[in-house]
């Protein structure tokens, strides 16, 4: 009986690619540095296609529900500030 001995890979396979080393990101425009933790946010490091590496797929919809929210709280935060 043999046993592989290769570790598991950290992130999920990339989507466009199917490459296995992918790279966490750590601040985007969109989130800063927490959009990215929250999202599972990683870099393939064949192709540079971004997605999340929780699930392997793309992160797009939530980084628009992610950056609608913050916008709407922003404008909610200077609606009451300059009434």
């Amino acid at each position: 009986m043999t046993q592989s001995t290769a570790a598991p890979q950290p992130y999920a396979p990339c989507p466009k690619c199917g490459g296995t080393e992918a790279n966490k990101v750590s601040y985007t425009w969109w989130g800063g540095a927490l959009g990215p933790a929250i999202f599972h946010h990683v870099k393939c490091a064949r192709c540079g296609t971004t997605y999340n590496g929780k699930t392997g797929k793309s992160n797009i919809t939530a980084i628009i529900i992610y950056t609608v929210v913050i916008l709407v709280v922003c404008l909610i935060i200077y609606a009451l500030a300059y009434r």
